[in-house]
């Protein structure tokens, strides 16, 4: 409900995805090959009522709720019954307001360039009821391990909740190293990512990888990794950190990912 325009929504599904088959066809040959298949943008249509104190009030109304819907800036959309999700939306189309009196009914069509909602809360955000940033639903499991995502070790699992793979070149994703290395490498072993560091780090320099970006103590050092990145699996992750010549810590900061 937006509280302040008096805009209840009375209905929001969720539709299912969208799948685009991509395929060949061969003369003499029957059917078609799969060359694979993606996902498309996601639409979804709210079912809202207005009400407004007068008449006139009700003019006003409408045109702040247009002022609020401008689509030339996407914004984030948490449903109600889920509210541990959000989805990055536009709004998709026009939409026209059917009035009675001071009340007013519309249906006003979403579209999410991207075909997945996002968690809310990020994984250094914490995982406790008195956050409000998780629900059922999301794929958090009963273990204490998959909450943590900083480790001071050099073998560890971490825990991504999400439907689909977490990956930079798409995703936000921070990994961040601090302590001292040389020729520092970081391994999942359950994808098989490795990123490495050709020279060292002292007990004081930070690093980063964040998104498709490496670097130490905020400046590039891209050119002296093996310019690799990091994927998170869905599910949990074995990694296992070598070079590292004291103590250390590292941590994940992302959100999770879903249909």
């Amino acid at each position: 409900m937006y509280k302040d325009l008096n805009i209840l929504v009375s209905s929001f599904p969720i539709p299912s995805p969208t799948v685009r088959h991509e395929t060949e066809e061969m003369v003499g040959v029957d059917g078609a090959i799969n060359t694979g298949t993606t996902y498309d943008v996601r639409t979804m249509t709210a079912q809202c009522k207005m009400t407004a104190v007068d008449a006139y009030d009700y003019e006003l109304l409408r045109n702040e709720l247009f002022r609020v819907m401008d689509s030339k800036e996407a914004f984030y959309i948490v449903r109600d019954i889920e509210p541990g999700k959000r989805w990055l939306v536009k709004y998709n189309g026009s939409y026209s307001l059917t009035q009675k009196a001071q009340r007013g009914k519309f249906d006003i069509e979403f579209i999410s360039f991207y075909p997945y909602s996002e968690s809310v809360g990020r994984t250094m955000d914490p995982f406790t009821i008195d956050s409000e940033l998780w629900q059922v639903g999301m794929g958090l499991i009963d273990d204490d391990e998959s909450q943590i995502y900083t480790y001071t070790k050099t073998n560890f699992r971490i825990y991504n909740a999400g439907d689909i793979e977490v990956n930079p070149r798409k995703h936000d994703l921070l990994v961040t190293f601090k302590g001292p290395s040389t020729n520092l490498k970081i391994k999942n072993t359950t994808t098989g990512d490795e990123w490495s560091y050709n020279e060292t780090t002292a007990s004081g320099d930070t690093i980063k990888l964040y998104n498709i970006k490496s670097l130490k103590n905020e400046l590039s050092i891209f050119s002296k990794t093996n310019r690799k990145l990091i994927t998170l699996a869905p599910g949990w992750n074995d990694f296992v950190i070598s070079g590292t010549t004291g103590a250390f810590t590292i941590s994940f900061d992302f959100r999770y990912r879903y249909f």
